[in-house]
C-alpha cells in the first residue's frame, strides 16, 4: 500500500467513533485495498514485454492469450481483459489461485528468464476475474436454444464441471453425478481454503445449477446407480472421476493409529471450514493441534498437508522426502511458503517403519541419490546403518493417488484401461473404447493439475458436440 493510501486509511480510521459499525469500517478498508490491488495489477501487467515468442502462453495448458489480457489490464480495460481471459478458461479465478505458475506461465516468462523477476500472471488473472464477479461482468449460463440431447457426467471435479459449462451453454441437458455432498471434487475437499477459498468454488457451482445443470450428489456409481443405467439415460457419458485411491506405505507398524491418509486429513479440515460436523476432527484423529506431525511425500498434496497442520496449531511439522529439494515434484513456491511458515524439510529420507501404536515415531532411513532412472531423475539409494527414529504423534501419508478399478467397480465390459489402471481415451477428444463414452482429467492422465483437467473437459465437450451433431437423430427442442 502506498504512503498516500496508508495516510488515507489512517485518517478514516481516526475519524471513526470508537463504536462505529464494523461493517462500515470494513467497507472503507476494502475500498482502499481494491484501489491498491488495481494499481498493483496494472503495474505488474505493464511489465509484460509483449515478446514475439510468448512462452508464457505456450506453457499454459489452456494456451490462454496471456500477453493480450495483460496489455488490456495495463491499459485499465479490465472488462476486455476478463472477456479475453475467460474465452479459453472456464475458471480463471481458480487457476489464478492454485495453478503452479512457477512451473508453467510465470516460470517461462522472458523477464523471469532474464533475471528481473516474473510478471505475476496468476495474481493478475485472479484480480481481473474477481473484479468481473464484483462488477457483474460474468455472464449467466443462458443457452440461445434448448436441445433434446443429454449428457451424463460422472464426477463434479474441474474436468467434469468445465465440460458441463461448455455443454450447457450449447443448450444440451446436463446431469452431473458425484459421490460427495458438494460439487467441486478436490477443489472443494482436497485443496485447503487458504489457497482456494471455498466460496469461490461454490459460486461456480451455483452458476452451473442456476444455468440448468442438474446435480445428483451423494451418489456412488456402482452402488446407488449403475453405469449402464446412466448410459441408458443419456446420449453421451463423460467419465471425470479423478483419482482418489491413495498409495499406501508398507513396513512394520504401518497400520498403527495416528497414521492417516492425506485425502482424509484434508477433507476433514475442509469440511470443518464449511461448518460440518466432523467427529474424526473433533476427536483429534484428523486434527494436528498440539501434535508433532510428520508428512511423508514431496508433491503439492504434501505441501497442502504441512501448511494445514501449521494452521491447526501443530507443535512441530516435518516433511520427509526421499530425494533432495531440486528433485521435488511439488511447486518450489509452495516449498518456500511452507518453510516461511515453520515447516522443516528432511531431505533424502524415507520411512522404513513406525514405532508405537498409537504411533510414536517414524523409523527413518537416510538416502543418497544414485544413477538416473528411466525418467532421467537420480534414483534414491538407502545408506545402510543410517536409520533413526523421528518422533511423531501424527503421520500423514501424502504419496500420491492411483485410479480406482472402474471396470470392476462399476461392472462395465468393454471399458479399456491402461496398465496403470487409467481409462484409455483419445488425446484431445476423450473418446474411449465404448461408443458415446468419454473420459477426461486424472482418470486418464493420472494425478495431474486442475488446469489440465479443465483443458480436457473443454476438449471433450467440443468432441461430444461434434459427435452428437453428426447423428441424424439429434434434433433441437422447441
Amino acid at each position: 500500500m502506498s504512503q498516500q493510501q496508508m495516510l488515507k486509511f489512517v485518517s478514516i480510521d481516526r475519524a471513526m467513533p470508537e463504536k462505529r459499525d464494523a461493517n462500515v469500517r470494513a467497507h472503507d478498508f476494502h475500498e482502499i485495498y481494491a484501489e491498491y490491488a488495481h494499481e498493483k495489477a496494472q503495474e505488474q501487467a505493464g511489465r509484460c514485454s509483449q515478446c514475439g515468442v510468448p512462452y508464457c502462453q505456450s506453457h499454459c495448458p489452456l494456451h490462454n492469450n496471456i500477453p493480450d489480457w495483460l496489455m488490456l489490464t495495463a491499459e485499465g480495460r479490465l472488462r476486455e481483459a476478463y472477456e479475453l481471459s475467460q474465452a479459453t478458461n472456464t475458471f480463471p479465478e481458480i487457476c489464478g489461485r492454485i495453478c503452479p505458475q512457477d512451473r508453467l506461465c510465470e516460470g517461462n516468462c522472458v523477464i523471469e528468464q532474464a533475471g528481473h523477476g516474473t510478471v505475476t500472471i496468476g495474481a493478475v488473472e485472479k484480480y481481473i476475474t474477481d473484479t468481473a464477479w464484483e462488477e457483474g461482468w460474468v455472464q449467466p449460463i443462458a443457452p440461445a436454444v434448448e436441445r433434446e440431447e443429454s449428457v451424463g457426467i460422472i464426477g463434479a471435479g474441474p474436468g467434469g464441471l468445465a465440460a458441463a459449462d461448455v455443454l450447457r451453454r450449447a443448450g444440451l441437458q446436463v446431469t452431473v453425478y458425484d459421490r460427495y455432498d458438494r460439487a467441486g471434487g478436490l477443489m472443494t475437499y482436497g485443496i485447503p481454503g487458504f489457497k482456494l477459498e471455498k466460496p469461490v468454488v461454490m459460486r461456480r457451482n451455483q452458476q452451473l445449477e442456476a444455468g440448468g445443470v442438474e446435480f445428483v450428489l451423494d451418489c456412488n456409481v456402482g452402488e446407488d446407480i449403475s453405469f449402464d443405467a446412466i448410459r441408458g439415460r443419456h446420449d453421451a457419458v463423460l467419465i471425470a472421476t479423478g483419482v482418489y485411491k491413495s498409495r499406501e506405505l508398507q513396513g512394520p507398524g504401518s497400520g498403527a493409529a495416528g497414521i492417516v491418509r492425506a485425502i482424509d486429513y484434508l477433507t476433514a479440515s475442509n469440511r470443518k471450514s464449511f461448518g460440518d460436523e466432523v467427529p474424526e476432527f473433533d476427536s483429534g484423529d484428523l486434527n494436528a493441534e498440539g501434535k508433532r506431525v510428520v508428512v511423508i511425500g514431496g508433491g503439492d498434496t504434501a505441501m497442502d498437508c504441512v501448511r494445514t497442520a501449521i494452521r491447526q496449531g501443530a507443535k512441530s511439522v516435518k516433511c520427509l522426502y526421499r530425494r533432495d529439494r531440486a528433485n521435488m515434484p511439488g511447486s518450489q513456491r509452495e516449498v518456500a511458503n511452507a518453510e516461511e511458515e515453520g515447516v522443516e524439510f528432511v531431505w533424502l529420507s524415507a520411512p522404513r517403519g513406525f514405532a508405537g501404536d498409537p504411533v510414536e515415531g517414524v523409523i527413518v532411513q537416510k538416502m543418497r541419490l544414485g544413477t538416473p532412472d528411466a525418467t532421467g531423475r537420480q534414483a534414491p539409494e538407502v545408506i545402510e546403518g543410517s536409520d533413526y527414529t523421528e518422533p511423531a504423534d501424527m503421520v500423514i501419508k501424502a504419496l500420491g493417488f492411483e485410479p480406482e478399478e472402474l471396470p470392476k467397480l462399476w461392472g462395465v465390459d468393454g471399458l479399456e484401461v491402461t496398465r496403470w489402471g487409467t481409462v484409455k481415451a483419445e488425446f484431445t477428444t476423450g473418446r474411449t473404447t465404448l461408443p458415446g463414452v468419454y473420459a477426461v482429467g486424472d482418470i486418464v492422465r493420472g494425478a495431474s493439475l486442475v488446469v489440465w483437467a479443465i483443458r480436457d473437459g473443454r476438449d471433450a465437450a467440443a468432441a461430444i458436440l461434434e459427435d452428437l451433431a453428426a447423428q441424424p437423430a439429434a434434433v433441437a427442442a422447441e
